[in-house]
């Protein structure tokens, strides 16, 4: 087992942050370089990027960033298969690890099966979902639906590959694509409390850069963001 913690190279700032995370990991750790969107061209975006290619719609486009972002954790899933590794702890850079930490990744990594791609969130108790461990005051559930952030997650060989195989092209973010068990044949396991937190505000923000949107584009947003979020859910609910 390895910890894969992504990084970009140009965030020199995230530097010191990365070598304390890395310290504090139970396992070897590989500090993976993070696919930067300035390097990008449309035809890198072409091969991977298609809108509304799965139900419910993705109701906005992705940025440059937010494709970077994702092709970065498939970057990580690639390097789990490829070195034969059990499975593989995935980390962004900006989380910091508290006290809790060490119990939660040994319940997670107690319970883990090859298929299970099981989640430390960040924000605690916004998930419910039945049981599958308890001890010691963890929790190890199956959320329903699952929650969002892809800051840390615990993934077996297996689920590596299928998040590949289903991952090809995509039309959403990665957080969000790891929510539609019907597109990654995946079912989410998340750990409670997870002994993760995120600090990108203190490390100067995201490295997922937007730029300022008109007013009528950020209602627009309002109004569909919380639709498409229900349709997930219900999916979810009804099995996919």
């Amino acid at each position: 087992m390895k910890a894969f913690i992504i990084h970009l190279r140009r965030a020199h700032d995230r530097q010191p942050q990365v070598q304390r995370l890395a310290a504090g990991l139970p396992v070897p750790v590989e500090v993976m370089d993070a696919v930067d969107a300035l390097d990008l061209s449309d035809a890198d975006i072409d091969r991977v990027y298609r809108r509304h290619l799965h139900r419910p719609r993705y109701p906005f486009a992705l940025s440059r960033s937010e494709i970077a972002c994702f092709l970065s954790h498939r970057e990580a899933w690639r390097s789990i298969v490829d070195q034969g590794l059990d499975a593989g702890l995935v980390l962004e850079d900006d989380v910091a690890l508290e006290p809790g930490f060490p119990a939660a990744f040994a319940a997670a990594r107690a319970c883990l099966r090859p298929g299970d791609l099981i989640r430390f969130p960040v924000q605690e108790g916004r998930e419910r979902g039945p049981e599958v461990f308890a001890a010691d005051g963890l929790r190890i559930i199956r959320p329903n639906p699952v929650g969002l952030r892809m800051a840390a997650q615990l993934i077996g060989r297996d689920a590596a590959g299928r998040l590949l195989a289903a991952t090809e092209r995509f039309d959403r973010p990665v957080d969000t694509t790891a929510q539609m068990s019907w597109v990654t044949g995946l079912s989410p396991l998340s750990v409670e409390p997870s002994g993760v937190r995120e600090i990108s505000a203190t490390l100067g923000g995201s490295t997922i850069q937007r730029k300022k949107r008109p007013l009528l584009d950020k209602l627009a947003r309002e109004i569909l963001r919380p639709l498409y979020r229900m349709k997930v859910a219900a999916r979810s609910r009804a099995g996919g």
